[in-house]
């Protein structure tokens, strides 16, 4: 499917007491049932695929205890001062929301323009436009809140199509399916390990690419900035290179709204980077701005953020762990 052979995928290397075919096997089982559950999914229609996918969501809260217990940590982290009852719905909405990018994901490839557009709208969508037009490239600061895999899919619809920035899936063969639907309506994939030269080269083409910015960093890479008050390591990349080639960067959410019923894809303003001779210090700076806009959002909607993920990881030097 989609130009993959499953008998001449490589791994890139070879597990200890493993033979190359056994490691085939397995990651071509792993693609068929992926592709048996997105296909069963995406042929309901929309509510029952997002109701199942509520109910997956729900089963995940309940069995993956480890998961859960990294969620319930951030939680402590960040809202320090709300209760346990009140942290626990909102980690069990998480799940839910979790649960509906799931369901959207496999549903998607079924969408028109005109038929996501009944419950997708843009808000803001002209901050997103006037930094277009300047022709330097656009970077859409976002992150794993609300439906995230939706957001530029819909965007693609809509006829402006973006470049993401992605890892690489372990799964080859899965990798290149969910690549696939991603890029159904002209979106490309940037993968991270070809991360400065592609972005830098997207820039310089005046294109628009958005980056997952609330992940777990190591240095060099990453650099220490305050995101709930406590110091996490984050990607200083986006802002080397908006520093660089004077992209512009536009924060960019598709969230769901309880009291529409609906996703609003909400563009902010262009931000207003620092800007001084010292670079270095610059990207520092400009890491924390951005950060911190990342914050405000969750903050706004914490029960549509993944907190499952181990975001504050790594810690400075001399620093006991936190998970």
């Amino acid at each position: 499917m989609n130009g993959i052979e499953p008998g001449r995928i490589e791994t890139g290397k070879a597990e200890a007491g493993k033979s190359r075919d056994a490691v085939t096997v397995r990651q071509t089982l792993e693609f068929a049932v992926v592709w048996v559950f997105v296909t069963l999914l995406g042929v309901l229609p929309r509510g029952v695929a997002r109701g199942l996918g509520a109910g997956v969501g729900w089963v995940a809260y309940r069995l993956l205890g480890r998961l859960r217990r990294v969620g319930e940590r951030n939680l402590v982290l960040a809202f320090p001062e709300k209760g346990a009852v009140e942290r626990e719905a909102i980690l069990r909405k998480a799940y839910r929301n979790l649960g509906w990018l799931l369901a959207e994901f496999c549903v998607m490839k079924r969408y028109t323009a005109e038929r996501a557009s009944e419950f997708i709208r843009y808000e803001g969508l002209e901050n997103y436009v006037k930094a277009r037009d300047k022709g330097k490239g656009v970077l859409v600061l976002t992150g794993h809140l609300g439906a995230w895999e939706l957001s530029s899919f819909y965007h693609s619809l809509m006829g402006m199509p973006m470049g993401m920035v992605i890892r690489r899936l372990d799964n080859p063969m899965v990798d290149a399916y969910v690549n696939s639907i991603r890029c159904l309506h002209g979106n490309r994939v940037i993968h991270k390990d070809d991360f400065a030269r592609g972005l830098i080269a997207s820039m310089r083409a005046g294109e628009t690419v958005g980056i997952l910015m609330d992940t777990n960093m190591t240095p060099p890479q990453g650099v220490f900035v305050p995101f709930f008050g406590v110091l996490a390591c984050s990607a200083s990349g986006m802002a080397r290179v908006a520093q660089k080639t004077g992209a512009a960067v536009v924060p960019g959410f598709l969230l769901w709204s309880e009291q529409e019923g609906r996703y609003v894809l909400r563009f902010g303003e262009e931000i207003e980077m620092v800007r001084s001779e010292n670079t270095e210090m610059d990207s520092t700076l400009n890491t924390a701005l951005f950060t911190a806009v990342l914050e405000r959002s969750i903050r706004e909607y914490p029960e549509q953020w993944l907190w499952m993920h181990r975001r504050w990881k790594t810690r400075p030097a001399g620093e006991a762990g936190i998970y």
